[in-house]
């Protein structure tokens, strides 16, 4: 059985992984904040959105926020302690703020976007990546993170969330190549606009009457659904994908065109 821990498991993306992985016969931590920041304007996945993913999929859940490196390290030995090691791990947290220029962005919801969106990838890293190497050889340890569309578009008035997720890119890439030998691979899914809450807050901040009103953005003229991008993210976590690391890959519904 293999084994994988999910960050931003409530909702969105994070909840659609846990729900494919699951599906597909993984034990699961399932890790979210499941509170509210003060810091962003709009509601955060909760409690009871992690109980429901859950309870519906056998997942066990557990509550960190992924700017704590401490709590990342104790869901990690959680995974090892319940099935002894870790397989795969997935940084799917991520949160939005903007709005307005780079200069006006209150300063305490910057440090939201880039502490959740970049750090909190790299404390999952951090973590993760040593109890991937504690497998014993031959190993298929994955370690795969959500990085957007917004990581190569210059979107205005979301200056910073555009630079947390190109960093996310360049650190999977970089990543890529330090496990290169190793077994583990590195890598990075790049979402289109995806029916998530991230969306409808982006949305908002743009004065827009819904996500809809960027589906016409995408050549395939909808927005996607969490599922098809964590469709791509469980590919990329199984034993067979050993030949991509150090990729970020546009699930984008062909934006990047």
């Amino acid at each position: 059985m293999r084994t994988a821990l999910v960050t931003g498991a409530a909702r969105g993306i994070g909840a659609a992984t846990v729900r494919h992985l699951a599906g597909q016969g993984y034990a699961v931590l399932a890790v979210d904040v499941a509170e509210d920041d003060p810091a962003l304007p709009y509601a955060l996945g909760s409690k009871a959105e992690l109980a429901a993913v859950a309870s519906r999929t056998g997942a066990e859940p557990f509550v960190a926020d992924v700017r704590d490196p401490a709590a990342l390290a104790a869901a990690v030995a959680e995974a090892e302690r319940r099935w002894g090691g870790l397989d795969v791990a997935v940084a799917a947290a991520g949160v939005i703020a903007g709005g307005v220029p780079l200069w006006a962005v209150p300063p305490d919801q910057e440090d939201a976007v880039l502490d959740v969106d970049l750090r909190g990838v790299i404390n999952l890293a951090r973590a993760a990546i040593p109890a991937l190497l504690r497998r014993p050889e031959p190993r298929t340890g994955r370690f795969l993170a959500v990085a957007s569309a917004a990581a190569t578009r210059g979107l205005p008035m979301l200056a910073a969330y555009c630079a947390a997720k190109a960093g996310v890119a360049g650190l999977v890439r970089a990543l890529g190549a330090e496990l290169g030998g190793t077994g583990v691979t590195a890598n990075a899914v790049s979402p289109g606009s995806t029916d998530t809450p991230i969306l409808a807050e982006s949305a908002r901040l743009y004065g827009l009457s819904g996500a809809e009103d960027f589906a016409a953005q995408q050549p395939v003229g909808r927005l996607l659904e969490p599922a098809e991008i964590a469709r791509v993210l469980a590919f990329l976590a199984e034993p067979g994908s050993g030949a991509t690391t150090g990729a970020v890959v546009p699930v984008d519904g062909g934006l990047a065109l």
